[in-house]
């Protein structure tokens, strides 16, 4: 079958990639080729669908009202994904499941996800999602994982709202040899970055791209003083 004559969406599926995501250096085929076995319009809320494959946010605004939280654009989620340079074996957090469409791609990648999500809304929607989506291997936890989730150390972490700086809570959640992907500054100067944990003491920082997303929400800070 030729692209002329491919179903509607199956066409703007390979225009998505084609024309957005090839062109910002994702390149990896595996990476690639899982953009067609995720079904990226199943994770968006339903009224929203005809925006699954534009290049734009997309607000995940559930039937009980808004979220104020988006799904980043195609080309952000999958250059992450490209990123984390993933291995079957990896055991991976995601901090902000949003719909959890980031979940399922690393799912076919990675031996298990844990991803936290701090709306219980949103934390329900994208458990229904992943379950229709036939993954078995993501955990999706409700709470607050802007620095840091339980105890656990992980080969990889993906943060996919933005940070003011990088948490040492998420740092010392790696693995010798773990990689953790975030965005890191203020609007409209952020840059992607990637940090390898070299030893039990020391970390490598590389800068990946400039953008600007929508920051992480967070558990808001008491003013309380005693």
């Amino acid at each position: 079958m030729t692209v002329a004559n491919l179903p509607d969406v199956e066409h703007a599926r390979f225009n998505m990639v084609e024309q957005q995501i090839r062109p910002w250096d994702v390149l990896d085929q595996g990476v690639l080729a899982l953009l067609s076995t995720v079904k990226r319009e199943e994770f968006v809320p339903p009224a929203l669908r005809s925006l699954a494959f534009v290049d734009t946010e997309i607000p995940l605004r559930l039937e009980s009202g808004e979220t104020g939280e988006f799904m980043l654009p195609p080309k952000i989620e999958a250059r992450l994904l490209q990123e984390l340079n993933l291995k079957p074996t990896d055991s991976v957090l995601e901090i902000g499941t949003g719909s959890g469409y980031q979940a399922a791609l690393i799912a076919h990648l990675a031996h298990s996800v844990t991803t936290v999500e701090i709306q219980p809304r949103l934390a329900d929607f994208a458990k229904a999602n992943l379950k229709r989506a036939g993954i078995t291997n993501v955990t999706v936890e409700v709470g607050d994982g802007s620095n840091g989730w339980g105890s656990t150390e992980y080969d990889a972490i993906l943060v996919t709202g933005s940070l003011h700086d990088v948490p040492d809570g998420l740092k010392y959640q790696l693995r010798v040899g773990g990689r953790l992907v975030l965005i890191v500054g203020q609007a409209p100067a952020m840059t992607a970055r990637i940090i390898t944990r070299t030893t039990a003491a020391s970390f490598e920082t590389v800068s990946l791209f400039e953008t600007v997303v929508k920051p992480l929400r967070a558990a808001p800070v008491s003013k309380f003083k005693f």
